[in-house]
């Protein structure tokens, strides 16, 4: 026999013997093999014995239950050689004909087919509500959107700038009270400074006046009474604003006119200057922890003063050493003022009174110098800003100027 025939007879042979996979089925707990040679006339035969036996309730010799309608041959594949069809069942109940099967893929399609099909509900919308940013910066200045970034008052007697700085909120504030009890002579001036937020300043801006106004009142006109009086209203407005619990704190500047004379007291770092012909003069010291007495005063009541970054502070925190507020560091951080009284001539112009926004960066000759080359007051307030701006100020500067050529009594 020739070479290549005896290969395709041995060819031949090996593919009759070849056998498909063995089918393994669970048959009420149990595992029963049924192996047919691959292409043999036999294994339709057993396929078909197999499903017979099920139906009748045995298999092998085995009672079986008959099949529910989820017990599925999960992989049940017939394949004929020699040109046959190869066809391939999943997912097929056990017993099921051809037939059978073929109607119930019919019914279940044409059950999708008129099943309504469910809608998809679109969410609700979401409406977010548009920020609203509401707080004023003083009482009497209501018509100013407070995301302005500055401020401009004028009046009869006085004219203010207020500049935000890089902070998100405002925390400077001012207090005028004029024509107080019909007089016309009579006024009340403050610029404030707050930190740790809006409250104390806002507190300071609305209270402070009233106070000192009604210490006046119920005072007896004798010499320094007027002192002990804007003393006890800076004291009363401290207490007042502890009691709320607050942390936050406000440094503070007034002028108080009355008789043609000038009250001015201050706590912490605002300033008063006055212009009298010409000449800039500080009315107030300002109340910093680098301040010789003001240390030695902190450290008597057993707390200490250390520098950071070229920055005196009190107990490694505030700048300045006295302010209305500061409830947790009261015992350091005193309410009390300073005081000055001044006579007001004909030679007196006008006072600044500023926060350290602007006296950080501007001196005391060169605003009044500024102030002097304008004829409009209001117009000088805003290059008083503008120049601590440029100077690398980011702190707000808040910069009131008063006209004390009203408040000359003649004769007096």
């Amino acid at each position: 026999m020739e070479p290549h025939v005896l290969a395709n007879k041995r060819a031949k042979e090996a593919s009759d013997r070849r056998v498909v996979q063995p089918l393994e089925e669970l048959v009420s707990g149990s595992k029963s093999l049924v192996c047919v040679p691959k292409g043999c006339l036999q294994e339709n035969l057993a396929l078909k014995n197999k499903e017979q036996a099920m139906k009748g309730g045995s298999f092998n010799g085995e009672k079986v239950s008959p099949p529910g309608p989820r017990d599925f041959d999960s992989n049940v594949s017939i394949s004929i050689h020699e040109g046959q069809k190869h066809e391939k069942f999943e997912g097929r109940e056990y017993g099921q004909s051809m037939t059978e099967i073929s109607e119930l893929d019919s019914l279940s399609t044409r059950h999708a087919e008129k099943a309504p099909r469910k809608t998809r509900k679109r969410p609700a919308k979401l409406v977010i509500p548009e920020a609203c940013v509401s707080s004023e910066f003083d009482e009497t200045c209501k018509e100013k959107d407070t995301a302005e970034k500055e401020l401009e008052v004028e009046g009869s007697e006085f004219c203010l700038v207020s500049r935000r700085g890089q902070r998100h909120v405002m925390e400077d504030g001012y207090e005028v009270i004029t024509n107080i009890h019909g007089d016309s002579k009579q006024a009340f001036f403050g610029v404030f400074d707050g930190h740790g937020g809006r409250a104390a300043v806002d507190f300071v801006s609305k209270k402070l006046g009233k106070n000192i106004i009604r210490a006046v009142a119920e005072l007896d006109k004798e010499d320094n009474q007027l002192e002990l009086a804007i003393r006890s209203g800076y004291l009363a407005t401290d207490k007042e604003f502890l009691c709320k619990g607050v942390s936050s704190g406000a440094c503070a500047a007034t002028a108080f006119i009355k008789d043609g004379e000038l009250h001015v007291a201050n706590v912490g770092d605002c300033r008063v200057v006055m212009c009298k012909q010409g000449v800039a003069n500080a009315l107030t010291r300002d109340h910093r922890a680098g301040r010789e007495d003001e240390r030695i005063r902190i450290e008597s009541s057993g707390g200490y003063v250390s520098c950071r970054n070229g920055v005196w502070r009190v107990m490694d925190s505030l700048a300045v050493s006295r302010a209305i507020g500061d409830v947790n560091m009261k015992e350091w951080i005193i309410s009390e003022p300073e005081t000055n009284k001044f006579r007001i001539t004909p030679d007196c112009e006008f006072i600044i009174m500023a926060s350290d926004g602007l006296w950080d960066k501007v001196t005391d000759q060169e605003a009044v110098d500024v102030v002097m080359g304008h004829k409009n007051t209001l117009k000088s307030c805003k290059d008083l800003v503008d120049i601590s701006c440029s100077r690398g100020n980011r702190d707000d500067a808040t910069v009131m100027v008063v006209d004390l050529q009203r408040f000359v009594q003649l004769g007096g």
